[in-house]
């Protein structure tokens, strides 16, 4: 089968790999993947990598490099093995790409299996990933979707996990305010899914100009600031009850002025979700923290519960991710209309799709 596999840094080729056996082991799934996004995890791993791709053998899979990539993926289920319950040939799915250990780890045994200390994700240190024509995955890793559910909009449940989970940490309500920084895909989604768990007023900064375009045509009442001429914490003053700041700001950048720009703009006792990855360690003015009586959260991945409440979330149109979708393409397209147009500082683009029938 052809696929899209890791090698080094700008190394990414095309290949015809051995599928997956048609007949699954106990426990697991054969799937016959249908669209794919294009994360920023993989744009990074292309651009710097290996990062999260294990060149020695993975501690939990023992999966090293190359690698096939895609964790935002959906596909059709081809087959299941034994002990498999709730999904049959034929069935739409969305996977959930975080493989760990189901028991016997500190976290696993508590349900928050996404903070084990060996976790690993389909696409990345598994061997299969979205960006094939077919892979095989655990069971607990394929959930089944509703009709009414787009294909498209099956690979677009990782994302928006990461968004629906960013909200969660900051505890966003109805009547809130609510500001993002980065106009990226997982910022556009924090802000539709701010929106949707009832936030009422919400702002978004970013340097790119085209990306604030893209997030007043999504949300046409969203406040938009480029930091590079005006101050997010003064805009955000200026906007909300008594001046005071917003409720909950959400880094999805992973950049130190961002970070401080949350800090700032947040009211006393707010809170303040660290979503984006930093590449390296970045100050913040703790005098600021205290001062303020604001919280820190960190908000890594999502808790792997969340797929059936982020399906029903888009599925009825209360999160509506297709909006982040700027263009499709095949997988033979995947590099030089893919990886390098997402990597262009010009932002023409958020989200890409790879359509694997193409």
């Amino acid at each position: 089968m052809k696929a899209l596999r890791f090698h080094a840094a700008k190394d990414l080729r095309i290949e015809d790999v051995e599928k997956p056996d048609t007949r699954p082991p106990a426990g697991q799934v054969l799937i016959r993947n249908r669209f794919v996004g294009i994360c920023g995890t993989d744009l990074h791993e292309y651009a710097y990598g290996p990062i999260f791709i294990p060149t020695e053998p993975h501690p939990f899979t023992g999966v090293h490099g190359p690698q096939i990539l895609g964790h935002e993926f959906g596909g059709v289920v081809e087959a299941v093995g034994d002990g498999v319950s709730g999904l049959a040939a034929g069935d739409r799915v969305s996977v959930q790409p975080l493989i760990m250990p189901r028991a016997g780890d500190y976290y696993a045994d508590r349900g928050l299996f996404h903070l084990s200390g060996d976790l690993a994700l389909a696409g990345l240190s598994w061997p299969w990933g979205g960006m094939a024509e077919y892979a095989m995955l655990n069971a607990y890793n394929v959930q089944k979707i509703p009709d009414e559910m787009t294909d498209e909009e099956a690979a677009l449940v990782e994302p928006a996990a990461v968004a629906v989970y960013a909200c969660d940490r900051g505890g966003v309500t109805a009547g809130n305010s609510v500001l993002v920084t980065g106009a990226g895909p997982i910022g556009i989604l924090t802000l539709l899914a701010a929106r949707a768990a009832g936030a009422t007023q919400l702002f978004v900064s970013d340097i790119n100009d085209a990306r604030l375009e893209f997030a007043r045509a999504i949300l046409p009442d969203v406040i938009t600031i480029n930091p590079h001429r005006e101050q997010p914490g003064e805009v955000v003053r200026a906007q909300t009850e008594g001046g005071v700041g917003c409720d909950v700001a959400i880094e999805c950048v992973g950049n130190e002025h961002a970070l401080k720009a949350c800090a700032d703009a947040v009211r006393k006792q707010g809170i303040v979700v660290q979503t984006g990855l930093h590449p390296h360690e970045n100050p913040l003015d703790w005098f600021q923290v205290t001062f303020k009586d604001i919280q820190v959260r960190g908000s890594w991945a999502y808790p792997t519960h969340y797929w059936p409440r982020v399906i029903r979330l888009i599925a009825s149109g209360l999160l509506p991710a297709k909006r982040i979708v700027t263009r499709r393409i095949g997988l033979d397209q995947a590099v030089s209309e893919g990886f390098d147009a997402l990597l262009d500082p010009s932002g023409k683009h958020l989200k890409i799709l790879i359509d694997l029938t193409a």
